[in-house]
């Protein structure tokens, strides 16, 4: 009976432990999946959010290990690739602004410089800027100076450059304008139901809705000092993509142009430009926009304001990038100094162009915005509309949004148009 007994229970045993494990139920593996599933949502949600930390305390100091200039061709080169993370809250209404006729849902833009050709201009409009500006944009492409030519200076929040205007040319440039423009076009035709012609006349340069597109051009290394032919080459192959082009003839970097400080070439330059943008065939005209430096006294900053009244210019930029080095002490390196160093000059001029022109035309302010109060002072000097970027290289992608929740929260309910020159008013 006991060897029976045992001979069963070895029997029993070696089935036991012959037998295969039950696979999981598939109840077990619907919870898996789905919270495969979420978490990678999340996970992909988060990442793909140009406000998440992770971007302004990870990869943003990460890219700064880089050297300058890698770093900002590693950014174009993502971006145009649609490697970048987006904007995904609503502009609140009461950043919204007109300029030119035009509805922009928000006044914070990138200046020129960032993106000299062109090629991520709709992965800027994602990370919710209300206008991208390109270039600068000669009309011959060059290499502009020798490297190294870009330098963090890391305890200002500030860069030099000395680039000298590298970028791929006005035929090229112009190109790719057009085939995007028209791409999209094709694009919201199918989704709208309107043809492509209706379209084309009603719709932004940008092609996106509350959004303009600015192309800044600029002179080539060879042309003659006083020669102001390569604005109004620029102006006429890329005009037409633009819904402002401005005229850059502040650039540090570059040793013709003249017009920065001969206030006669300067005069012959803002009327050739004008006189051919009034020429320009078809019903499109691109407003003209002059780029001034942050170093004229007074009596320049007078003579601008009036030459610019006088050819009926459409807006000013104040400023440009400076020769001067505000509070930055022991560099040696030439070239243009941006960042935070060069806001209270920018904003000076501002605030002066703002009185000289009479609040007539837009000002829009670029030098050294970083926070929303910065960007504020700027709306009160008379800026209808300001500029970032070296700003955006310190703090990440996610500056357009952090200024414009930071604006919403100073203006307590009032209108950024409403505060646009409220200095000179209480004068």
């Amino acid at each position: 009976m006991f060897r029976t007994g045992g001979a069963r229970i070895a029997k029993a045993g070696a089935r036991g432990f012959g037998t295969k494990a039950q696979p999981p139920s598939r109840l077990r593996n619907a919870v898996w999946a789905t919270g495969s599933i979420v978490v990678g949502g999340l996970g992909y949600l988060y990442l793909t959010d140009a406000s998440a930390g992770i971007h302004k305390y990870v990869s943003t100091p990460l890219m700064r290990q880089l050297d300058a200039e890698q770093a900002h061709q590693l950014a174009i080169s993502s971006m145009k690739r649609g490697v970048c993370p987006v904007d995904r809250s609503a502009d609140d209404s009461v950043l919204e602004i007109e300029l030119w006729g035009k509805s922009v849902t928000n006044p914070i833009g990138v200046a020129a410089g960032f993106d000299k050709n062109g090629e991520a201009i709709d992965a800027l409009f994602g990370l919710g800027f209300g206008s991208v500006e390109i270039g600068s944009i000669t009309p011959e492409a060059q290499q502009g100076n020798a490297r190294p030519r870009i330098f963090r200076v890391e305890d200002s929040d500030a860069v030099i450059n000395r680039m000298g205007l590298p970028n791929c040319g006005a035929t090229s440039a112009g190109e790719r304008l057009r085939s995007r423009f028209w791409r999209l076009l094709a694009s919201q035709s199918k989704q709208q139901g309107e043809s492509v012609a209706t379209l084309s006349a009603s719709v932004n340069r940008s092609a996106v809705a509350g959004r303009l597109l600015g192309v800044n051009v600029g002179k080539c290394k060879s042309s003659a000092d006083d020669s102001f032919d390569d604005y109004v080459t620029g102006l006429q192959k890329l005009g037409p993509y633009a819904d402002y082009v401005v005229i850059n003839v502040s650039c540090p970097n570059v040793t013709n142009m003249k017009a920065n400080g001969d206030v006669e070439v300067l005069e012959r330059t803002v009327a050739a430009v004008m006189k051919a943008r009034n020429k320009m065939s078809g019903e499109y005209r691109p407003p003209v926009v002059l780029k001034i430096g942050p170093d004229n006294d007074l009596q320049q900053l007078r003579v601008i304001a009036q030459v610019a009244t006088d050819y009926r210019v459409d807006g000013i930029i104040a400023t440009n990038t400076t020769r001067q080095r505000p509070g930055v002490i022991g560099v040696k390196e030439e070239g243009g100094l941006s960042g935070a160093p060069l806001k209270d000059m920018a904003l000076a001029t501002t605030r002066e162009m703002y009185r000289l022109t009479q609040g007539r035309m837009p000002i829009i302010g670029c030098g050294g915005i970083r926070t929303a109060e910065d960007a504020l002072a700027f709306a009160k000097a008379g800026a209808s509309c300001v500029q970032v970027y070296s700003s955006m290289t310190v703090d990440g992608p996610g500056k357009a949004r952090e200024i414009k929740d930071g604006v919403v929260r100073l203006l307590k309910g009032r209108k950024w148009a409403d505060v646009v020159g409220e200095d000179a008013r209480r004068k």
